[in-house]
C-alpha cells in the first residue's frame, strides 16, 4: 500500500493534467450523443447518460487528487516532476507548491457543481460539451502547474480553444458575435505572448521558470532593459486574460453571453491570467531580480484599483443580472490585483485568499442568475419588471446571502479578504488609495446588488398564460447550494486558510529554494548567458 501511495505521489502533477485529458479521450470514444439529446432516440440519450457519469466520475476524482495535493504541498515540499527524465532547464518540468495546488483544488472546486449543474440540460443542447469541459480542465490545471514559461503558452492554448468552443454551446447569435470577438482579442494575445516569449528567451536563453529568474538576476544595460520590456509585454498578455483595464470590455459582453454553467466555469479564467502575473512577476522579476527587479511595480497597482472602481461602476449600469456579474467579476478581479500589485508576502497572502472567496461567489451567482430567469418569464435575466419569481422566498434568500457575499459584509469570507488586504496595506505608500478604493467598491458593489433586488422581487407584474413562471428543479439548486456551503466553509476555516495563503506568499518569495527544488545543483550556482546552451 505504502508503495502504491509512493508511487501515486511521484506522479501526482502530471496525473492531474493526464486524469482531465484521458477522460476527454474515453468520451470521445463512446460517441457523440448528438444536439439536443433530449429531443432525440433512446440510443443517444444512453450515449449522455454515459456521459454524465464518466465526467462526474472524472472531476469527483480529480478534486480528490486536488486535496491532497493541498495537503501535500501544506508540508513546504515543492514536487517537481520531470517529463521523460530530461532534467531541468533542459526538460519539461511540472512543479506543485503551495500556490499550484491550491489553484488545482480552485478548479476543482469550481468545476464539481458546475458539472453537475450542466447535467441538468446544458450538455444536451450541444455536441460533446463533456470532452471539451475535460479539455478545459486539462488546459487549466496544466496551466497552473507547469515550470516552463513556452508549456505555459501551449496550455493556454489548450484552454483558450476548449473555451471557444464551450462559449458557442447551445449557439445563439449572441454567443456566436461575442464568440468572434473573444477568439480575435485572445489570438492577439497569444501573438504578444510568444513575442515576449522570445524576447525573453534572447537574453536569457532559457525558458524554464526558475532557470530564467537566476538568468535575469545576471543582467545588466541593454540586456535587463529587454527584459523588462518583455515583462512589460507579458503584463498585458495577462491583463488581457485576467480583465485588467484597459483589456476588459471584453468580458462583461463574453460571460453574459455565455451559458450558465459555462460563465461559471469561467469563472476561473480570469484567476490564470492573475496566477501568470503573480507567478512571472514574483518569481522572475521579484523583489531580487538585480536591474529586471519589480518591472511592474509602477503599473500593476494603479490599474488594479482603476479595474476595481470601473468594474463596480459597469455593475451599476448593467441592464441584466448577467452582465451585473460579469462586471462584479471585473471588480473583484482589480481587488486581488491590488494585493498582488502591492507587492509584499502579507499582501499576496490576503490577495490569495480573496481570491478563493471571489472565484466561488462569481460562479455561484452566474448559476443563480440563470435559476432567476427561468422563474422570471419573457424577462429572463434584463433587470425590468417581470412576473413573480415561483419561490420568492428560498430565491430572495439566495440572492441576499449572494449580494452580501459579493458585497464583502461580515462575517462572510468577502469581508474578511478585504480586510486582509486593508490590514497587510497599513503603513504601506499606498494604503490611502487601497482603502479609498475598496471602502467604496464595496458600499458601491452594495448599492448595485440591492438596485437589483428591488427590481427582481418588488417590481412584479401580473402573471399570463404566456409569461407565467415555471419552477426550478432540485437539481439545479443543489450546485447553487454547493457554492453557498463552500462560501460558508470558507469563512468558518478562515484561519487555516490564511495560514496556507500566508506560507504560498512565503514560497513565492523565496526564489532561491524554487531554483533549488527544480534545477538542482544548477540551482546552487549562477550561469549567466553566453549566447550557447
Amino acid at each position: 500500500m505504502n508503495a502504491w501511495m509512493e508511487l501515486w505521489w511521484q506522479h501526482a502533477p502530471v496525473l492531474s493534467v493526464v486524469l482531465p485529458s484521458m477522460t476527454a479521450v474515453v468520451v470521445l470514444l463512446l460517441g457523440d450523443q448528438g444536439g439536443m439529446a433530449a429531443q432525440g432516440g433512446s440510443h443517444q440519450l444512453g450515449r449522455l447518460r454515459w456521459h454524465r457519469w464518466v465526467g462526474m466520475a472524472s472531476v469527483l476524482l480529480g478534486l480528490l487528487m486536488a486535496v491532497a495535493m493541498v495537503w501535500r504541498a501544506s508540508s513546504g515540499e515543492i514536487m517537481v516532476y520531470r517529463l521523460g527524465e530530461w532534467p531541468a532547464p533542459f526538460g519539461i518540468v511540472l512543479v506543485m507548491d503551495h500556490l499550484s495546488a491550491l489553484m488545482v483544488l480552485l478548479t476543482y472546486l469550481v468545476a464539481v457543481p458546475v458539472m453537475w449543474y450542466a447535467t441538468g440540460g446544458w450538455d444536451a443542447r450541444g455536441r460533446y460539451f463533456h470532452a471539451i469541459f475535460q479539455f478545459q480542465l486539462m488546459g487549466l490545471c496544466g496551466a497552473f502547474l507547469t515550470g516552463d514559461m513556452f508549456n505555459l503558452f501551449v496550455f493556454f492554448e489548450v484552454l483558450l480553444i476548449a473555451s471557444y468552443v464551450l462559449l458557442l454551446h447551445g449557439q445563439g447569435k449572441e454567443r456566436f458575435r461575442m464568440g468572434v470577438h473573444y477568439v480575435v482579442l485572445n489570438l492577439t494575445a497569444s501573438a504578444l505572448f510568444l513575442i515576449g516569449l522570445a524576447m525573453l528567451y534572447s537574453v536569457t536563453g532559457t525558458l524554464n521558470m526558475a532557470d530564467m529568474a537566476g538568468r535575469v538576476a545576471q543582467l545588466t544595460g541593454d540586456s535587463a532593459v529587454l527584459a523588462k520590456a518583455a515583462a512589460l509585454v507579458l503584463l498585458v498578455v495577462f491583463g488581457l486574460k485576467a480583465a485588467l483595464v484597459p483589456l476588459y470590455f471584453w468580458l462583461p459582453g463574453t460571460y453574459a453571453a455565455a451559458s450558465a454553467p459555462v460563465a461559471a466555469l469561467f469563472a476561473i479564467m480570469t484567476k490564470v491570467g492573475v496566477y501568470s502575473i503573480i507567478r512571472t512577476h514574483w518569481v522572475i522579476f521579484g523583489a531580487d531580480a538585480g536591474e529586471a527587479s519589480l518591472a511592474a511595480v509602477d503599473w500593476l497597482l494603479p490599474l488594479a484599483l482603476t479595474t476595481s472602481v470601473l468594474g463596480v461602476l459597469g455593475a451599476l449600469a448593467a441592464h441584466s443580472m448577467s452582465r451585473l456579474v460579469a462586471y462584479l467579476t471585473v471588480s473583484s478581479v482589480g481587488t486581488i490585483m491590488a494585493g498582488v500589485g502591492l507587492f509584499t508576502p502579507d499582501t499576496l497572502s490576503a490577495a490569495l485568499y480573496y481570491t478563493l472567496h471571489s472565484t466561488l461567489v462569481v460562479a455561484g451567482l452566474f448559476l443563480l442568475v440563470e435559476v432567476m430567469a427561468a422563474q422570471r418569464g419573457d424577462a429572463g435575466d434584463h433587470l425590468r419588471p417581470a412576473v413573480a419569481v415561483r419561490e420568492p422566498v428560498l430565491l430572495g434568500l439566495m440572492v441576499l446571502f449572494g449580494a452580501a457575499s459579493a458585497a464583502g459584509l461580515p462575517p462572510l469570507p468577502g469581508f474578511l479578504g478585504k480586510l486582509m488586504i486593508l490590514q497587510s496595506s497599513h503603513g504601506l505608500a499606498a494604503q490611502a488609495a487601497v482603502w479609498t478604493v475598496v471602502l467604496l467598491v464595496g458600499f458601491l458593489s452594495m448599492v448595485g446588488l440591492a438596485r437589483a433586488g428591488v427590481i427582481l422581487f418588488w417590481h412584479v407584474q401580473p402573471a399570463s398564460a404566456a409569461n407565467a413562471a415555471s419552477g426550478t428543479s432540485t437539481k439545479l439548486l443543489l450546485a447553487v447550494w454547493a457554492f453557498m456551503g463552500m462560501t460558508v466553509a470558507l469563512a468558518v476555516v478562515a484561519s487555516p486558510v490564511k495560514s496556507y495563503t500566508d506560507a504560498a506568499a512565503a514560497q513565492l518569495a523565496d526564489r532561491a529554494a524554487y531554483q533549488r527544488a527544480v534545477l538542482g545543483d544548477l540551482g546552487n550556482s549562477t550561469r549567466p548567458y553566453t549566447g550557447e546552451r
